[in-house]
């Protein structure tokens, strides 16, 4: 069994990565941490346990850092609606928060299994961060971190140099990065062109008929219109989810390598730009393994697959 531990700033994509590893065969998810990003963490909060409830799972939701460790907080209702789940407004799940801090609640599940807990991180790195500060020994008790963060293409989706989740909360992100953590970065461009799905790929997912299929569109429902008008995209673009497969599935990842990566904190401009060094220049260790290519076909088909499952 594969035990998982997920950070998020669960909005409409968050919502549809973590469907994926509750109903990925032979995982489990141990936690789901939420940080600031997207919206605050209540809500952040209320959208995973509502996502949780709906596919008939129990993982538990503990809420953590409420803001960034040195800015003030920019939320992305723009692109996911005022809910984060594109305005679907969504009843109240049953079931509250743990009462644990997130930070805390992930520290203690990292001890409680050295070694085996892969983290899978959607949102800015603060909780993290935070983590490794408080308890640096969780650095060698993690199997592996999947980020989805950055560009490696430096080709920013809230700037032109900078991806939303290492933008949010740089400082973070630059502790992460340079933590010693085993690590690999899964760039928003990633989701982007083909690897969106286009309305075929939408209609057949409609075409299922379940009731996890019509959530995955409609939670995303705003995002498919943002896309398309502020960014010329051709539909869905799912960032998360395709970090989910690139940590479920290891195949999806058709180009990957190692290299030295840091971020800028102190730039206007370029603040929370994920500078890869692909050529070496620099001269220091590699310390991120980042992601180039996927096969965007074998992404979709895991996507379908988990909401086929019975």
């Amino acid at each position: 069994m594969k035990r998982l531990w997920i950070d998020s700033d669960t909005a409409s994509d968050d919502a549809v990565a973590i469907l994926m590893a509750l109903r990925w065969p032979g995982v489990h998810v141990e936690g789901v941490s939420i940080v600031a990003g997207n919206v605050p963490v209540p809500l952040g909060s209320r959208n995973a346990r509502y996502t949780i409830e709906l596919c008939g799972a129990d993982a538990p939701v503990y809420e953590g850092a409420s803001r960034p460790l040195m800015r003030e907080p920019v939320w992305a209702y723009f692109f996911h609606g005022a809910d984060g789940m594109g305005e679907m407004n969504y009843p109240e799940p049953k079931r509250g928060p743990a009462s644990l801090h997130g930070v805390l609640a992930m520290i203690e599940a990292l001890r409680r299994f050295p070694g085996e807990i892969t983290l899978v991180t959607l949102g800015p790195l603060t909780n993290l961060a935070l983590a490794l500060r408080l308890a640096p020994d969780i650095v060698s008790l993690v199997s592996h971190c999947y980020i989805m963060g950055g560009a490696a293409a430096t080709l920013g989706n809230i700037t032109p140099a900078a991806e939303y989740n290492i933008w949010v909360d740089p400082e973070a992100a630059r502790i992460v990065f340079h933590s010693g953590l085993p690590m690999t970065m899964v760039g928003w461009e990633l989701c982007r062109g083909e690897a969106n799905l286009n309305d075929a790929e939408m209609a057949e997912i409609r075409a299922l008929n379940h009731p996890l299929a019509d959530f995955v569109l409609d939670c995303n429902r705003q995002a498919i219109r943002v896309n398309r008008e502020w960014l010329h995209e051709p539909g869905l673009p799912l960032p998360d989810p395709v970090a989910m497969a690139v940590a479920l599935d290891p195949d999806v990842v058709t180009r990957a390598s190692s290299h030295y990566v840091t971020v800028e904190v102190s730039s206007d401009l370029t603040r929370g730009m994920t500078v890869v060094d692909e050529r070496g220049v620099l001269n220091q260790p590699p310390n991120l393994r980042v992601v180039w290519e996927i096969d965007v076909r074998r992404w979709k088909q895991d996507l379908l697959d988990v909401l086929r499952e019975s």
